[in-house]
């Protein structure tokens, strides 16, 4: 027993210590990248503080990929339920355990939780694991996203998104694939070349932000509209609108279901 408890905490002090060295310097390499680099002989690759970035850079990745990224701590519970068809406002930890390791419940459904995972937990996934979707990874992954949500800002945690995710084949991070498709740097982008580098994220392989398909020039325009329905959360003032928007919004759902309860009860 002691030595197990001695094994626990030499991974939680060595884990927290890598999240907190990552949350100062930028990751050297990825699985990822190693991977690509091996077949390909290279990839393209250059590290941006987030300041240098357009702004509607880290705004297009949040409005399509998570659009509650500033107001949730890692995990969103929406998301999930919306990928697994639920539609109920309450969601029990053991749902929620579900949804994160039940990977036969994901291969029935056809889909897994795709559109489920934050961008923290694409962050920790990224940066500290390696390919797969085994249960051991899918733990750790939920480990490594707790420990940079408690250790990095929402800020920190957006600029190492954008500087390690997979933007094309052999192309890493939103300067690389700005400076691929358009012939500039990230910090002079605009909405819609952001929209539309974003518009590649789901499958960076196969969809091109330098030749877009009429598909991909369809996300990019989806993006765009998400992009001002959800507008600059960046602002603090932005954001403080937008979290009494969302309880407004889970009041009334709430509200809703309890109603729908009653009904079915009363029968």
């Amino acid at each position: 027993m002691a030595l197990l408890a001695a094994a626990v905490l030499w991974f939680v002090v060595i884990t927290a210590s890598w999240v907190g060295l990552m949350g100062l310097v930028n990751p050297p390499v990825t699985w990822v990248m190693a991977a690509q680099a091996r077949e390909l002989g290279g990839i393209q690759r250059t590290d941006r503080a987030l300041e240098e970035m357009a702004r509607a850079m880290p705004l297009a990745v949040i409005s399509s990929e998570d659009q509650r990224f500033m107001t949730h701590y890692g995990f969103s519970t929406e998301q999930i339920k919306r990928a697994l068809g639920m539609k109920e406002p309450g969601f029990s930890l053991i749902e929620f355990l579900q949804a994160l390791f039940d990977d036969e419940r994901k291969s029935k459904r056809g889909r897994g939780l795709k559109g489920a995972s934050t961008i923290s937990q694409q962050t920790a996934k990224n940066v500290f694991l390696w390919p797969g979707r085994t249960r051991l990874r899918k733990a750790l992954e939920a480990w490594f996203t707790v420990l940079i949500e408690a250790l990095w800002t929402k800020e920190r945690i957006l600029e190492v998104y954008l500087n390690v995710a997979e933007t094309g084949k052999g192309t890493f991070g939103a300067e690389a694939a700005a400076q691929r498709c358009f012939g500039r740097s990230a910090a002079k982008l605009s909405p819609a070349q952001a929209a539309l580098i974003t518009a590649t994220l789901p499958a960076p392989r196969r969809f091109s932000c330098g030749a877009p398909s009429g598909y991909v020039q369809g996300r990019q325009q989806w993006v765009l509209r998400q992009m001002r329905n959800v507008g600059d959360v960046l602002d603090p003032e932005v954001l403080r609108r937008r979290k009494e928007k969302i309880e407004q919004e889970e009041a009334r759902e709430a509200e809703r279901e309890a109603r729908r309860r009653r009904k079915r009860e009363g029968r």
